[in-house]
């Protein structure tokens, strides 16, 4: 059976490096994009699974790249991940499947992309 692609949208390296081992070791394939240009191309690209999106990033923001996303595939499950919990209170924010506060602790988002991958 194919493992499950992720694409993984950050401009932070550290949080890609950091996602990108824990997923893989969950056995998921990890697609990785840096800003949100690039994540619209792999987006149609490499079909992924399912989207983990930063929202805070340069040029073209999160929001805007979610609302791009759900109208090429709006049954795609989309889960914004930000440093910034006040976002979650943007409409934008909610054609999201999840909003996932980033921390050190990734329990919870390894929790909501298998419930959602399952």
């Amino acid at each position: 059976m194919e493992p499950k692609r992720i694409l993984l949208v950050d401009d932070e390296q550290g949080i890609q490096l950091l996602y990108r081992g824990e997923f893989e070791d969950e056995g998921y394939e990890v697609i990785s994009a840096y800003n949100g240009e690039e994540a619209l191309q792999k987006f149609s690209e490499e079909k992924p699974d399912l989207v983990i999106l930063d929202i805070n990033m340069p040029g073209m923001n999160g929001i805007e790249v979610l609302r791009q996303m759900k109208e090429l595939n709006s049954r795609l499950p989309v889960i914004l991940c930000s440093a910034y919990p006040e976002f979650k209170q943007d409409f934008g924010t909610w054609a999201s499947e999840a909003y996932i506060v980033k921390s050190a602790n990734i329990d919870e988002l390894k929790a909501t992309v298998k419930k959602y991958l399952s």
